[in-house]
């Protein structure tokens, strides 16, 4: 259950509910197969699975919660194939074109049609919530998916205040700046190989480049046209490695192996929810760590409000 990317969460709710109230808030809103006319469906789901008996798991104040996005796929190339195809019918029948309002609900009579015979897509999003630090991570790819989650847990605890986490400066500015000077790299912190450069005004595209010397002369030569770093590959302290964004998202996020050891080195009993439950500590413990050392290399936290330097 190692995450895998992490978008960052302020919580402005100054009492967290009792695990308790929350997994009967989560109850609620458990997950359900998508109906025969539902497009998609979001719920709660047990974290460890099938063996689970919680929908929240909480461990030395970091809860774990899983939810289930399932959702049916049907291309939009299909749906216009047979609108155009029945449209045409139409119009051959009644010799002229079909008004927009009517193709319109041609084009929602054969959504409502095919929607039952699609094939279904199921995605497991987990949300880490550090109550200790009022902060919320959520475990996906997409920043969309992200918000999704967030809905579903607004909507289950009644009200969620937050914001996306911020801070003092610029990512993008700190991470050029780690990149051209590593005297300014923060103690523990190694860059990795991966690196994306954008143009200051957008206009030149993007430079990628990753398995290269960071502190190499190609990247200092593009870095010295006036591109800043939108993506930067680090390493920290031998506990884990990512890609930092611009906008904070932490991807690619992998564990150093002896945290991993370690893990794999606990006794579990063959228990499924105790080995979630020790791997879900270790991994706090490390992501916690390290997201304050982030925002303390960032300048410190900002008022989600003030314009960043």
């Amino acid at each position: 259950m190692w995450f895998k990317h992490l978008h960052l969460y302020r919580l402005h709710d100054t009492t967290p509910i009792a695990l308790e109230a929350l997994e009967s808030a989560l109850e609620a809103f458990a997950f359900r197969p998508v109906s025969p006319s539902e497009g998609k469906r979001l719920g709660w789901q047990r974290p460890a699975g099938r063996h689970g008996q919680q929908l929240a798991h909480e461990i030395q104040g970091h809860r774990l919660l899983s939810l289930l996005r399932q959702e049916r796929l049907l291309p939009a190339s299909v749906v216009r194939e047979e609108v155009d195809e029945r449209a045409a019918e139409r119009e051959a029948a009644e010799g002229g074109p079909l008004p927009r309002r009517e193709r319109q609900a041609l084009k929602e009579q054969v959504v409502e049609e095919f929607l039952p015979r699609a094939f279904t897509r199921s995605q497991r999003i987990d949300i880490w919530w550090d109550t200790r630090r009022g902060l919320i991570g959520v475990n996906c790819a997409s920043r969309a998916r992200a918000e999704d989650a967030l809905d579903l847990l607004r909507q289950s605890l009644g009200s969620l205040k937050v914001t996306p986490l911020a801070v003092r400066q610029l990512p993008s500015r700190s991470m050029t700046a780690w990149l051209e000077d590593i005297a300014s790299r923060p103690e523990g912190l190694q860059l990795g190989d991966q690196v994306e450069l954008k143009d200051a005004n957008g206009d030149d595209g993007v430079w990628r480049a990753r398995g290269i010397d960071l502190d190499g002369e190609e990247v200092q030569s593009v870095l010295a046209s006036g591109r800043q770093a939108s993506r930067l590959a680090l390493d920290v302290e031998d506990q884990l490695s990512l890609i930092l964004h611009d906008d904070l998202t932490l991807k690619s996020l992998r564990f150093a192996d002896a945290l991993l050891d370690e893990a794999s080195q606990q006794e579990d009993d063959d228990d499924p929810t105790l080995r979630l439950e020790t791997d879900f500590a270790l991994m706090a413990q490390v992501l916690s760590g390290f997201i304050e050392q982030l925002i303390d290399w960032l300048g410190g936290e900002a008022d989600p409000a003030a314009p960043t330097s």
